[in-house]
């Protein structure tokens, strides 16, 4: 089983006001489909405002989970 590292919607979406929640699913799921693990959050409209389990986000991907590029660029701005 491929397993992805991404980002999955939150929030309200009556006023586009979506949050991201950083979560390891199946490499089939849908962006909405069922979870293995929840990773951080992360929020747009606030610039800077993202939180990750960095030692969770390593153990999977030391376990073959890829990440996407969002995540992979907000890992960068982690460290």
């Amino acid at each position: 089983m491929e397993v992805r590292i991404r980002l999955q919607k939150a929030g309200k979406a009556s006023n586009k006001a979506y949050n991201y929640r950083v979560v390891a699913m199946a490499g089939k799921e849908g962006r909405d489909g069922r979870t293995l693990d929840i990773l951080g959050y992360y929020d747009p409209a606030k610039k800077s405002y993202f939180q990750l389990k960095k030692d969770k986000i390593t153990a999977w991907v030391a376990k073959g989970a890829q990440m996407s590029d969002t995540v992979r660029s907000l890992m960068k701005k982690a460290k």
